[in-house]
């Protein structure tokens, strides 16, 4: 399997490895949606980037300047399958209201969103699936469509969102702690990735949030992919349609840099966005799940092994532990 084929740019990209683990950084950026896929145990992985844009409401008459910094830290927990991570985002709006040919400005700043929650992978395609047998009589039977490979990997997600004093982003009435929860699935089809997120948001609260995001990546080369995603937002307060795209570069195999823009079809509000982005991974993982079938597995195996090996002859050279 070529190694363009298992780059994880950033949606969690190279489960074709059949581990959760990969060799090259796992990054949910620049989109918003989560790929299917942990970090793997005993990684940190941190996302982040600032973005700036406009944001322009016809029915209130205002026009809004908007910067502000997101944020992910991820990290890999006891197994392979689960990961925990913190999202969120401190944003700065300068507003500027027209009412009656009276001017107004006003700034408001604050943690926009945290959220706390785990991830957790409860159906691997690449190992609970049979691999097909080549057909050595038919060269026809090979290439024909498997659709099996429609099937995708599935996890779930459990978090809570949280925040602290007088938050301006908080709607009146709004609690300060919700809960939310989302299914999320991802197909990996050689250079192509499909990644769909269900997501319900403030469950607790009279108006929750339903959003669905559909993201998809295509790596053009070694170190080079791009994405393009469709998030649709339904809630009795705010609904909206967002369109985005952009591109990550692989630096090394823990560093990656990205950009982005979006664009939304209302003009309750109307806004644009563009941002950028590193991601960095700070690579503590010992030992990889492996699939039984793999030879990209077995690889990876026998260079774990010889690793583990070179070290036990090193604390042998140094006359072994007390």
């Amino acid at each position: 399997m070529r190694k363009t084929a298992i780059l994880s740019l950033f949606l969690i990209i190279a489960t074709n490895l059949h581990a959760q683990y990969t060799e090259t950084i796992n990054s949910n950026r620049p989109g918003q949606s989560q790929g299917a896929f942990a970090v793997g145990t005993n990684v940190i992985q941190l996302e982040s980037g600032p973005y700036f844009g406009s944001e322009e409401h016809t029915g209130l008459g205002t026009d809004t300047d908007i910067w502000g910094v997101d944020y992910q830290l991820r990290y890999g927990l006891l197994f392979e399958n689960l990961e925990l991570n913190l999202t969120g985002s401190f944003e700065s709006q300068d507003i500027f209201r027209d009412f009656l040919g009276v001017t107004s400005e006003s700034t408001i700043r604050n943690f926009k969103t945290n959220s706390i929650g785990a991830k957790y992978l409860i159906f691997d395609p690449y190992k609970s699936l049979e691999e097909d047998k080549p057909n050595l009589y038919s060269w026809k039977a090979n290439q024909r469509f498997k659709w099996k490979t429609l099937i995708p990997a599935i996890s779930i997600y459990a978090g809570a969102n949280f925040s602290f004093g007088d938050n301006p982003y908080l709607y009146e009435g709004e609690g300060k702690f919700s809960p939310k929860a989302a299914i999320i699935t991802q197909n990996n089809w050689g250079r192509w990735v499909l990644v769909l997120n269900l997501i319900a948001d403030k469950l607790s609260e009279d108006y929750r949030s339903y959003t669905g995001i559909v993201t998809v990546t295509h790596t053009l080369s070694q170190n080079l992919a791009i994405f393009g995603e469709y998030q649709a937002i339904k809630s009795d307060i705010y609904a909206d349609d967002i369109l985005r795209a952009g591109g990550a570069y692989l630096i090394g195999e823990d560093f990656q840099f990205d950009v982005s823009g979006l664009v939304n079809f209302k003009d309750t509000p109307s806004k644009w966005q563009v941002a950028a982005g590193v991601s960095y991974r700070f690579d503590l993982h010992k030992m990889d799940e492996f699939l039984e079938e793999s030879n990209e597995g077995n690889k990876r195996r026998q260079r774990t092994e010889e690793l583990n090996k070179e070290g036990e002859e090193v604390i042998d050279e140094e006359g072994g532990l007390e």
